[in-house]
Protein backbone atom coordinates (compact mmCIF):
# COMPACT_ATOMS: atom_id res chain seq x y z
CA UNK A 1 0.00 0.00 0.00
CA UNK A 2 1.62 3.50 -0.80
CA UNK A 3 1.63 6.56 1.43
CA UNK A 4 -0.80 8.32 -0.35
CA UNK A 5 -3.40 5.53 -0.02
CA UNK A 6 -2.55 4.80 3.54
CA UNK A 7 -2.90 8.85 4.30
CA UNK A 8 -6.34 8.59 2.41
CA UNK A 9 -7.63 5.65 4.41
CA UNK A 10 -6.51 7.79 7.40
CA UNK A 11 -8.73 10.56 6.46
CA UNK A 12 -11.62 8.43 6.19
CA UNK A 13 -10.99 6.57 9.71
CA UNK A 14 -10.62 9.95 10.96
CA UNK A 15 -13.95 11.56 9.21
CA UNK A 16 -15.99 8.08 10.94
CA UNK A 17 -14.99 8.83 13.91
CA UNK A 18 -15.81 12.35 13.92
CA UNK A 19 -19.37 11.23 12.46
CA UNK A 20 -19.92 8.80 15.23
CA UNK A 21 -18.99 10.99 17.86
CA UNK A 22 -20.81 14.30 16.83
CA UNK A 23 -20.00 15.53 20.53
CA UNK A 24 -16.16 15.47 20.13
CA UNK A 25 -16.64 16.68 16.24
CA UNK A 26 -14.83 20.25 17.02
CA UNK A 27 -11.65 18.14 18.53
CA UNK A 28 -11.98 15.74 15.30
CA UNK A 29 -11.74 18.19 12.60
CA UNK A 30 -8.80 19.82 14.88
CA UNK A 31 -6.89 16.16 15.14
CA UNK A 32 -8.13 15.69 11.17
CA UNK A 33 -5.79 18.56 10.32
CA UNK A 34 -2.97 18.14 12.63
CA UNK A 35 -3.07 14.13 11.46
CA UNK A 36 -3.17 15.53 7.91
CA UNK A 37 -0.22 18.28 8.50
CA UNK A 38 1.72 14.81 9.74
CA UNK A 39 0.99 12.38 6.91
CA UNK A 40 2.06 15.50 4.29
CA UNK A 41 5.49 15.59 6.65
CA UNK A 42 5.89 12.33 6.19
CA UNK A 43 5.20 12.45 2.26
CA UNK A 44 7.64 14.94 2.16
CA UNK A 45 10.27 12.94 3.43
CA UNK A 46 9.32 9.79 1.08
CA UNK A 47 8.97 12.31 -1.69
CA UNK A 48 12.54 13.78 -0.61
CA UNK A 49 13.76 10.57 -0.71
CA UNK A 50 12.60 9.30 -3.83
CA UNK A 51 14.04 12.47 -5.36
CA UNK A 52 17.57 11.83 -3.73
CA UNK A 53 17.50 8.42 -5.23
CA UNK A 54 16.69 10.39 -9.40
CA UNK A 55 19.26 12.58 -8.64
CA UNK A 56 22.43 9.80 -7.14
CA UNK A 57 21.11 7.57 -10.38
CA UNK A 58 21.47 11.07 -12.60
CA UNK A 59 25.11 11.22 -10.84
CA UNK A 60 26.10 7.20 -11.82
CA UNK A 61 24.21 7.71 -15.24
CA UNK A 62 26.91 10.45 -15.76
CA UNK A 63 29.53 9.17 -13.72
CA UNK A 64 29.04 6.16 -16.23
CA UNK A 65 29.05 8.46 -19.38
CA UNK A 66 32.32 9.91 -18.08
CA UNK A 67 34.02 6.84 -16.96
CA UNK A 68 33.21 5.17 -20.90
CA UNK A 69 34.25 8.37 -22.58
CA UNK A 70 37.57 8.25 -20.46
CA UNK A 71 38.28 4.53 -21.47
CA UNK A 72 37.70 5.50 -25.03
CA UNK A 73 40.43 8.33 -24.90
CA UNK A 74 42.79 5.71 -23.84
CA UNK A 75 42.02 3.32 -25.89
CA UNK A 76 42.79 5.66 -28.31
CA UNK A 77 46.23 6.41 -26.81
CA UNK A 78 47.18 3.38 -26.10
CA UNK A 79 46.83 2.73 -29.80
CA UNK A 80 48.66 5.03 -30.71
CA UNK A 81 51.57 3.92 -28.45
CA UNK A 82 51.23 0.64 -29.84
CA UNK A 83 50.25 -1.04 -26.87
CA UNK A 84 47.05 -3.13 -28.75
CA UNK A 85 46.74 -5.19 -25.40
CA UNK A 86 46.25 -1.73 -23.36
CA UNK A 87 43.87 -0.58 -26.03
CA UNK A 88 41.72 -3.79 -25.41
CA UNK A 89 41.87 -3.69 -21.72
CA UNK A 90 40.23 -0.25 -21.72
CA UNK A 91 37.65 -0.78 -24.41
CA UNK A 92 36.58 -3.75 -21.87
CA UNK A 93 36.36 -1.10 -19.08
CA UNK A 94 34.21 1.09 -21.56
CA UNK A 95 32.00 -1.84 -22.40
CA UNK A 96 31.31 -2.32 -18.68
CA UNK A 97 30.25 1.52 -18.33
CA UNK A 98 28.18 1.18 -21.30
CA UNK A 99 26.70 -1.68 -20.12
CA UNK A 100 26.06 0.08 -16.09
CA UNK A 101 24.98 3.19 -17.98
CA UNK A 102 22.40 1.03 -20.06
CA UNK A 103 21.44 -0.36 -16.71
CA UNK A 104 21.06 2.90 -14.63
CA UNK A 105 18.99 4.83 -17.68
CA UNK A 106 15.29 2.13 -16.91
CA UNK A 107 15.85 2.92 -13.23
CA UNK A 108 16.68 6.59 -13.59
CA UNK A 109 13.59 7.05 -15.87
CA UNK A 110 11.79 5.54 -13.36
CA UNK A 111 12.58 7.12 -10.27
CA UNK A 112 11.97 10.53 -12.35
CA UNK A 113 8.19 9.19 -12.81
CA UNK A 114 7.45 8.73 -9.51
CA UNK A 115 9.04 11.43 -8.22
CA UNK A 116 7.46 14.18 -10.66
CA UNK A 117 3.72 11.78 -9.33
CA UNK A 118 4.82 11.78 -5.78
CA UNK A 119 5.19 15.52 -6.39
CA UNK A 120 1.90 15.96 -8.04
CA UNK A 121 0.23 14.36 -5.18
CA UNK A 122 1.76 15.98 -2.58
CA UNK A 123 0.63 19.53 -3.85
CA UNK A 124 -2.84 18.06 -4.21
CA UNK A 125 -2.90 16.98 -0.70
CA UNK A 126 -1.38 20.22 0.31
CA UNK A 127 -4.17 22.22 -1.66
CA UNK A 128 -6.73 19.75 0.39
CA UNK A 129 -5.01 20.66 3.65
CA UNK A 130 -5.68 24.53 2.78
CA UNK A 131 -8.52 23.87 1.96
CA UNK A 132 -9.26 21.88 5.45
CA UNK A 133 -8.17 24.94 7.08
CA UNK A 134 -10.41 26.92 5.95
CA UNK A 135 -13.10 24.94 6.66
CA UNK A 136 -12.38 24.01 9.87
CA UNK A 137 -13.27 27.92 11.43
CA UNK A 138 -16.65 26.93 9.40
CA UNK A 139 -17.42 23.62 10.41
CA UNK A 140 -16.09 24.62 14.09
CA UNK A 141 -18.95 27.36 14.07
CA UNK A 142 -21.57 25.02 12.00
CA UNK A 143 -20.87 22.70 15.21
CA UNK A 144 -21.40 24.81 18.01
CA UNK A 145 -24.70 26.23 16.54
CA UNK A 146 -25.75 22.76 15.95
CA UNK A 147 -25.10 21.61 19.64
CA UNK A 148 -26.97 25.22 20.80
CA UNK A 149 -29.84 24.11 19.16
CA UNK A 150 -29.69 20.64 19.98
CA UNK A 151 -29.34 22.16 23.95
CA UNK A 152 -32.13 24.33 23.21
CA UNK A 153 -34.66 21.92 21.95
CA UNK A 154 -33.44 19.51 25.11
CA UNK A 155 -34.67 22.21 27.41
CA UNK A 156 -37.77 22.72 25.12
CA UNK A 157 -38.65 19.45 25.17
CA UNK A 158 -37.59 18.92 29.17
CA UNK A 159 -40.22 21.78 30.13
CA UNK A 160 -43.42 19.66 27.93
CA UNK A 161 -46.93 20.58 28.13
CA UNK A 162 -46.98 19.91 32.15
CA UNK A 163 -45.36 22.83 32.89
CA UNK A 164 -47.33 24.72 31.06
CA UNK A 165 -50.50 22.77 31.92
CA UNK A 166 -49.50 23.43 35.75
CA UNK A 167 -49.41 27.37 34.67
CA UNK A 168 -53.39 27.37 33.67
CA UNK A 169 -54.33 25.27 36.54
CA UNK A 170 -52.64 28.54 38.83
CA UNK A 171 -54.10 30.61 36.53
CA UNK A 172 -57.40 29.70 36.92
CA UNK A 173 -57.23 29.13 40.70
CA UNK A 174 -56.19 32.45 40.90
CA UNK A 175 -59.43 33.41 38.66
CA UNK A 176 -61.36 31.90 41.33
CA UNK A 177 -60.03 33.24 44.54
CA UNK A 178 -60.64 36.63 42.33
CA UNK A 179 -64.32 35.65 41.90
CA UNK A 180 -64.78 34.47 45.73
CA UNK A 181 -62.81 37.95 46.60
CA UNK A 182 -65.40 39.59 44.40
CA UNK A 183 -68.38 38.16 45.77
CA UNK A 184 -67.53 38.44 49.37
CA UNK A 185 -66.74 42.48 48.44
CA UNK A 186 -70.27 42.62 46.66
CA UNK A 187 -72.10 40.90 50.11
CA UNK A 188 -70.75 43.15 52.09
CA UNK A 189 -71.97 45.84 50.16
CA UNK A 190 -75.33 45.02 49.93
CA UNK A 191 -75.53 44.42 53.84
CA UNK A 192 -74.28 47.85 54.27
CA UNK A 193 -76.71 49.23 52.12
CA UNK A 194 -79.48 47.34 53.61
CA UNK A 195 -78.19 48.73 56.78
CA UNK A 196 -78.47 52.29 56.04
CA UNK A 197 -81.91 51.43 54.67
CA UNK A 198 -83.56 50.25 57.76
CA UNK A 199 -81.67 53.72 59.61
CA UNK A 200 -83.10 55.42 57.18
CA UNK A 201 -86.81 54.39 57.96
CA UNK A 202 -85.91 54.53 61.79
CA UNK A 203 -84.45 58.23 61.15
CA UNK A 204 -87.79 58.84 58.95
CA UNK A 205 -90.24 57.46 61.74
CA UNK A 206 -89.05 59.70 64.48
CA UNK A 207 -89.13 62.78 62.28
CA UNK A 208 -92.32 62.00 60.84
CA UNK A 209 -93.79 61.87 64.79
CA UNK A 210 -92.16 64.98 65.79
CA UNK A 211 -93.80 66.65 62.65
CA UNK A 212 -96.92 65.06 63.80
CA UNK A 213 -96.48 66.43 67.50
CA UNK A 214 -95.39 69.88 66.52
CA UNK A 215 -98.42 70.36 64.17
CA UNK A 216 -100.79 68.84 66.62
CA UNK A 217 -99.20 71.73 68.93
CA UNK A 218 -99.68 74.19 66.15
CA UNK A 219 -103.38 72.90 65.72
CA UNK A 220 -102.40 72.61 62.66
CA UNK A 221 -104.27 68.89 62.72
CA UNK A 222 -107.53 68.69 61.63
CA UNK A 223 -110.45 69.23 64.39
CA UNK A 224 -107.43 70.80 66.61
CA UNK A 225 -109.73 73.95 66.88
CA UNK A 226 -112.87 71.62 67.94
CA UNK A 227 -111.13 70.19 70.38
CA UNK A 228 -109.89 73.04 71.78
CA UNK A 229 -113.45 74.83 72.01
CA UNK A 230 -114.40 72.31 73.85
CA UNK A 231 -111.47 72.82 76.65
Amino acid sequence: MGIFQRIINLFRSNANAALDNIEDSEKMLKQMVLDMETSINKATTAIAQAIANEKNLARKMEQARKNSTDWQNKAMQALQAGREDLARQALEKKAIEDRNLQDLMPLHTQAAETSKKLREQLSQLKAKLDEAKNRQSTLIARSQAAKAQKQINKNLAGIGTDAFGNFDKYEEKILGLEAEASAYEELAGTNTSLDIEFKKLASNSDIEANLLALKQQMNMLPGSNEQNLLN
